[in-house]
Formats: C-alpha cells, structure tokens, sequence
C-alpha cells in the first residue's frame, strides 16, 4: 500500500483484508516445474489487476468490486469521507500499476509461445471461504475458471477436473461457477493462437487463518500445495499431447 494512500483508509479497508494472502509462498514449488512468475505488488485497493480497465462489471447483474475499489468485500467504505480517487487518480494508478502488469504479462506469454508453440497461463487467486456479498454458504475449496469456456480448450479444463476430482472427499472443486475467471483470464487467453488461461480462485481455509492477522498454516498448506502442483503438472502434460 503506497505511503500517499494509506492515511486515506478506513479503519475496515487499513488491514487490507481483501487480498490474496501468501499465495507466492504457497506456490513455492513454482521454480521446478520451469514456470515464469509474475507476482503482483500492490493491493487492489490500490488497482484490481483482475478488472477490465474501463471498469465494466465482470459479473453482470451480480455484486461486483470496481477498478479502484470504494468498499471492500463486506461492503464497508475503502476510504475515509471525501478521500476516495476521483477520475484522474484512477487514470493516474491505472497508467502507474495496471497497465505495465498487463504488458508485461503479454509480452512474457508471448516469448513462451513463440519457444514452445503454446503458452499456459495459470492465474491463482484466493479468497475467504464465505463472502456473503458474492455468493452465498460456503465456497468451494477449488474454483476453476475458463471464462466459461473461452479462454481454454475445454481438454484442458476436463483433465484439471479430473486431478480436483481425486482430490476429493478432502477437497470440493467446481469450473465455471461463481468465479469463472477475471480480466486477466478472460483478456489473455487465447486458445485458438496457443495462449490457454485458467484462473484458480482458492478458498483461503485450506492454507490459512481466514482471520486477521492472516497467518499461514503450513500444516494446512502442506495438505494442499500437492493437489495444486498435480494440477499445473497435468497443465503441462496436457500441452504435450493436447
């Protein structure tokens, strides 16, 4: 959280508990498979990587959280009376923070392509397991996302259902429900040029305290980390035989 933004937050919104917490640690088995990270830096109070850059809703006719979001998942106030961006801050963070991650992005999935004939891009979120304003009960443990099916071939989508499907009864697994993948997913993947995306929106409660402060349980994560390496290793043998 930049210095010139913090002061401005509310009480709600100053632990920032919106983020995908420890996701990098938990994917630390990134590096042996030869996978190239790109790792976020900033909170999406400041800028959401995952929303389109004119702010148009991902999830039309549902709760959605904007570009440069006033309230948090719980749906209290980001920022304190009057400090909340107006139209040329937005601009200004969206220039600053959104769009370098989206070209760098684009720029390294295409180096990958162009080596390998085919780019998988693996967009892995998390988020607390009940968020009542999207969605209601419980959320499955893994939520697999293709953009409803157009930003990956749908071979790819059946065989990481068939790796979430063994890990059960431990862990639920469900494509394409409530999270069927953000901007990233949806403005990236391009199967039909070589380029397959797929979003993991974790639930937070198998790797860590849901709670502030936000700790991670490497006791859980230990459990975890093996069902979402057996996915990205099925990614890859996918892309051998596809």
């Amino acid at each position: 959280m930049p210095r010139e933004i913090a002061p401005r937050l509310s009480a709600a919104a100053s632990a920032l508990p919106d983020t995908d917490w420890h996701v990098d640690r938990l994917y630390d088995f990134l590096p042996a498979l030869g996978a190239s990270v790109l790792i976020a830096t900033q909170s999406r109070y400041v800028v959401d990587l995952n929303r389109p850059p004119d702010d148009r809703p991902l999830y039309p006719g549902a709760s959605n959280t904007g570009l440069c979001p006033t309230t948090t998942f719980g749906e209290e106030p980001v920022y304190l009376d009057g400090a909340a961006p107006d139209e040329a801050e937005i601009a200004a963070r969206r220039a600053r923070y959104w769009r370098p991650y989206h070209e760098r992005l684009a720029a390294e999935l295409a180096v990958i392509r162009e080596r390998h004939g085919m780019a998988l891009l693996w967009d892995a979120h998390s988020i607390r397991s009940r968020v009542p304003r999207f969605f209601q009960g419980q959320l499955p443990d893994l939520n697999l996302g293709t953009g409803g099916g157009t930003s990956a071939d749908a071979g790819l989508l059946a065989r990481l259902e068939q790796v979430a499907a063994r890990a059960g009864p431990d862990y639920s697994c469900v494509a394409n429900g409530r999270f069927k993948g953000g901007y990233i997913t949806r403005a990236h993947g391009d199967p039909a040029n070589g380029v397959h995306a797929v979003q993991l929106e974790l639930a937070q409660a198998t790797y860590m305290d849901e709670a502030p402060p936000y700790a991670f349980r490497e006791d859980m994560a230990a459990r975890i980390r093996p069902v979402l390496r057996a996915l990205l290793e099925s990614a890859l043998d996918w892309s051998a035989n596809p």
